[in-house]
């Protein structure tokens, strides 16, 4: 963790706003059974189908890692705690700190204050030392560096997939799925343009099962 503000980070989360952009909220067992049927014709034929496949895997696979250090993290604040120092102020309040910076900017550089400092930084050390040597037991940061490399990877298969051409509409339909995934949880889901884009979709899956009759029942 080392010497910066022990906040707990989000980067998944910042990372789909970002490339959701508009989110949208797909609802509706119609899309799974559409896309299902259509991909078993046309996977082979559609590079955006291709690419969203890849897309697919590492958004699981990072999603599964998300899951993992969350839970290692909840292991590490329950048995070890976040590593703080508390301190006493001048006027007889204790103060509990998360961070060498924040225990450096409350301190006054007054002489009385360095004693009191001295030992918040022992205190905080300590503390650090005790969660890292935890951290590395059950692979917390370990975990963390994965999901940012996995997340890495969906993220730029994603861009990927925004720039390869559908050739069927199993490649809008993944497109669309793509979306609803990157942008789930981010709103309301009646706000613009959600409603509107599954106006589209729903377009596109009764074109396409009018265009393919025999995947009427899927």
């Amino acid at each position: 963790m080392g010497d910066s503000d022990n906040t707990t980070t989000q980067p998944l989360v910042t990372r789909r706003r970002v490339l959701a952009g508009t989110a949208i909220a797909i609802v509706g067992s119609k899309r799974n059974a559409f896309a299902r049927n259509d991909l078993e014709t046309d996977q082979s034929a559609d590079p955006a189908v291709v690419v969203w496949r890849k897309w697919q895997a590492a958004h699981e696979h990072t999603e599964r890692l998300c899951r993992q250090q969350q839970r290692l993290e909840r292991i590490l604040a329950e048995t070890v705690g976040f590593p703080c120092a508390t301190i006493q102020l001048r006027g007889g309040k204790s103060l509990t700190l998360h961070s060498l910076r924040a225990l450096r900017d409350v301190l006054d550089h007054c002489p009385e204050d360095t004693a009191m400092r001295a030992r918040g930084e022992a205190d905080f050390a300590a503390h650090q030392a005790r969660w890292d040597a935890a951290d590395k037991e059950i692979g917390y940061s370990a975990t963390l560096r994965a999901e940012r490399e996995a997340a890495d990877r969906a993220e730029d298969l994603l861009e990927l997939l925004s720039e390869t051409p559908s050739a069927s509409l199993a490649g809008v339909v993944v497109k669309l799925d793509a979306v609803l995934k990157v942008g789930e949880g981010s709103g309301d889901d009646a706000e613009f343009p959600r409603p509107q884009i599954r106006s589209v979709l729903d377009d596109v899956i009764r074109i396409g099962r009018g265009l393919v009759p025999k995947q009427r029942s899927g």
